[in-house]
């Protein structure tokens, strides 16, 4: 039986790798740059010039590796192949082959990035002892990631888990960055905390130290810590909206938890006091009673599970 298993994350600048043994001990981690020039062509070559690499140095046996598993930024389907990356040059093609190829034989297994991320948060993260879990990213937009019976969800062409682009806002007049108006992302992100801030500011003359310097979802959060009336009115507004997609989320995939990460995710379970009374008032009755709970594994979350996918 083999011993190791390797985890990447491809990202827009690097790309995380990881070695574990078969009970996701990390071993070693690493990075490397992402070469987005020509299309892209070089990220895979790369990867597999740094696993072997490391294969080398460890004194590992090729045999003793399980496999690799990716975790790459675009949709990426349940046969490994990659309906185009946009932040990568990507376009479609089959990721799991041509790494394959790459490493000789190796077993390799891909998936989108939030999924896989989702996957390592429900194994070694905030997730740990569910088996169903929706993972929510709050970052520069919001990711999602869910997972059913222990299994990444998909979807048809790998974009299961778009949990940023439900639409839960009919009188934005705003476009999102996907064409479309009223996503969550647009109120949820840590762009849309500082979208919302902005426009409190400008709609109210009431005092508030967000009036004192940058605007930034992480202050607002600070104010809100501090009893800051404004951003307390600007916490709510996330809230709700947050609350209301997790709410139409449940009824759809009946989690046992949300677990939250991401950037924003930094601010603590304050966030929970704001999201949960939305939840509440707006899901099915018999998912009002879902767990939340912060991630843990914070920028490892998508080598774990890249790993992890390869286990399974």
């Amino acid at each position: 039986m083999a011993n190791y298993v390797f985890g990447v994350d491809i990202g827009g600048t690097t790309v995380k790798l990881g070695l574990f043994d078969i009970n996701g001990n990390v071993l070693d981690k690493w990075e490397i740059p992402t070469r987005t020039e020509n299309s892209g062509t070089k990220i895979l070559p790369d990867i597999a010039e740094s696993i072997q690499a490391k294969i080398a140095e460890k004194g590992i046996a090729k045999d003793d590796v399980a496999g690799v598993g990716v975790g790459a930024p675009g949709p990426v389907d349940g046969d490994g192949v990659v309906h185009k990356a946009v932040n990568l040059g990507w376009n479609q093609f089959n990721l799991k082959k041509e790494l394959t190829t790459l490493l000789d034989g190796m077993h390799v297994e891909g998936g989108n990035d939030a999924n896989v991320a989702a996957l390592g948060e429900m194994w070694k993260g905030g997730g740990q002892g569910h088996k169903n879990l929706v993972a929510v990213t709050l970052g520069t937009g919001v990711g999602g990631g869910i997972i059913i019976n222990g299994k990444i969800m998909t979807g048809a062409t790998g974009a299961g888990g778009e949990i940023g682009h439900i639409h839960v806002e009919d009188h934005e007049t705003e476009a999102c960055g996907c064409g479309n108006y009223g996503c969550l992302e647009e109120y949820a992100s840590a762009t849309g905390i500082t979208r919302l801030a902005n426009r409190a500011l400008k709609a109210s003359d009431k005092d508030s130290v967000l009036r004192n310097g940058e605007v930034s979802a992480k202050t607002v959060f600070d104010a809100v810590k501090a009893g800051d009336e404004l951003a307390i009115e600007v916490a709510k507004q996330f809230g709700d909206y947050l609350g209301k997609g997790l709410g139409i989320i449940a009824g759809v995939i009946n989690p046992e938890i949300f677990v939250i990460g991401g950037g924003v995710s930094k601010a603590g379970e304050v966030l929970f006091d704001y999201i949960k009374p939305s939840f509440e008032a707006t899901a099915f009755h018999a998912c009002k009673d879902t767990a939340f709970a912060l991630a843990t594994l914070g920028n490892d979350a998508g080598i774990y599970g890249a790993a992890k996918m390869v286990l399974d």
